[in-house]
């Protein structure tokens, strides 16, 4: 018994030195171990360069009593339950909904603690913010095609042979063919995945200098946050200011936003991780979406060239390359654009259910934030209901999952001793009291 206590001794002595020369390796690796998962706080650990508000704010009309007609209104969930509007709301821990048509707010419903001027970190919907920006860049001569190579920008990369032949089309379509793990498959291969890895690391580029190429460019779509980031550094490079500078600009200061909002850095004047880490308001991200519903023009004053914004909603012939839901949402542009039934609507989209939807057909905004999200796609569904016109979910409907570390409830060590008994390919058993 006691020999059997000893080889258990050194044997997780062993996976502790080990892990602890890892973490002296590659030091972001505590991070991820103790923030797991991010939530829309954890962007406070990063510096951020603020986008500064605009000098004349633009206001949605406010009605003197909103619909409640929504929390009635049956969607389908996660597990293509149609439930109540209001449990779909509980149920995917949503902290703001906010609901616009023709400028008027017809609908809000906060979580405690929030409102619709509660500074979010949108994830994944800061791609979309990136593709308004690199228009911009191409419209004012900042980037002069998108068949420019990336190297042509960022002369650093011609270190590696990988960025040799990657266009910026290439970019902003996903497929660099550059190598990219997900998260998903575990907490072993969170861990240690890229999308771990870029989103805590202090040292982007320095990640990215190493990166390798396992698809030839253009070939190959893989849904992946290096090329949205290698586009905020290209935009960088070729305008001379910074994304929160640049965006600031070219779109913030100009739709009449009324907050500051926040671009997170990977250290203090480092690169803007610009595909997961932008912060704003609720009435402000809405505002994004007005500028789109009107074909790029704000105050009559044309902001987003009125083509770029066609070509980013409209995939017209091409082939997609992903489907995505019920929907079948491809993704185009960085932007998801639903290719199911009577279609025409698209939405920025982030992880744990942080949503931008536009609808031209009913001229909706909704924006939501959320902790965990319900799943499934009722924004068209709602958008459809408010302008009185019919909707029918298809017959077959699919969801999508997002990766995930660990439950935040659970304390760092249990975390800690949870990954290590996974390594070790056992299983830790809980017994509640």
């Amino acid at each position: 018994m006691k020999i059997f206590k000893k080889i258990i001794f050194y044997f997780f002595l062993l996976i502790i030195l080990t892990f602890g020369g890892l973490f002296i390796w590659q030091p972001y690796l505590m991070r991820v171990l103790y923030y797991r998962q991010p939530d829309s706080v954890t962007y406070k650990a990063f510096p951020q360069d603020v986008s500064h508000k605009s000098n004349s704010i633009f206001h949605f009309i406010r009605s003197p009593k909103l619909r409640n007609d929504i929390d009635t209104l049956h969607v389908l969930d996660g597990n293509n339950q149609s439930i109540p509007f209001k449990d779909y709301f509980k149920n995917g821990k949503l902290n703001a909904f906010l609901v616009i048509r023709n400028d008027s707010i017809l609908y809000e419903k906060y979580s405690s603690g929030y409102s619709d001027s509660t500074l979010t970190t949108i994830f994944s919907g800061a791609k979309s913010l990136v593709s308004i920006m690199l228009g911009e860049a191409l419209a004012d001569g900042s980037i002069k095609n998108l068949n420019d190579q990336v190297t042509q920008y960022i002369p650093e990369l011609k270190f590696n042979p990988a960025f040799n032949n990657i266009t910026l089309k290439n970019l902003l379509d996903m497929k660099s063919g550059l190598e990219f793990q997900d998260a998903l498959g575990g907490v072993v291969q969170a861990f240690f995945s890229d999308e771990a890895k870029y989103y805590y690391t202090h040292d982007m580029k320095t990640e990215l200098m190493k990166v390798k190429l396992v698809n030839k460019p253009g070939t190959v779509w893989k849904y992946k946050s290096i090329d949205p980031i290698l586009l905020g550094w290209v935009m960088e490079k070729a305008t001379g200011k910074s994304v929160a500078q640049y965006f600031e600009e070219k779109i913030w200061r100009n739709i009449g936003t009324e907050y500051n909002s926040t671009w997170g850095l990977d250290h203090p004047n480092g690169l803007a991780n610009t595909a997961s880490r932008f912060q704003v308001t609720a009435i402000d991200f809405a505002k994004i979406g007005r500028l789109y519903l009107n074909k790029g023009k704000y105050n009559n004053k044309q902001i987003v060239s009125e083509s770029w914004v066609n070509q980013s909603i409209n995939i017209g012939t091409e082939k997609p390359a992903s489907s995505k839901g019920w929907q079948k949402s491809a993704h185009h542009y960085l932007w998801w654009i639903p290719q199911e039934g009577e279609n025409g609507d698209y939405a920025a989209e982030g992880m744990l259910g942080q949503r931008l939807y536009i609808d031209p057909k009913t001229n909706t905004i909704i924006v939501q934030f959320a902790d965990h999200g319900a799943g499934n796609y009722p924004y068209r569904k709602i958008s459809r209901y408010l302008a009185g016109l019919p909707f029918i979910y298809p017959a077959k409907i699919n969801h999508r999952a997002h990766w995930v570390f660990t439950e935040k409830k659970e304390s760092c060590f249990f975390s800690f001793v949870l990954f290590l008994c996974e390594l070790c390919g056992k299983k830790l058993k809980l017994i509640e009291k």
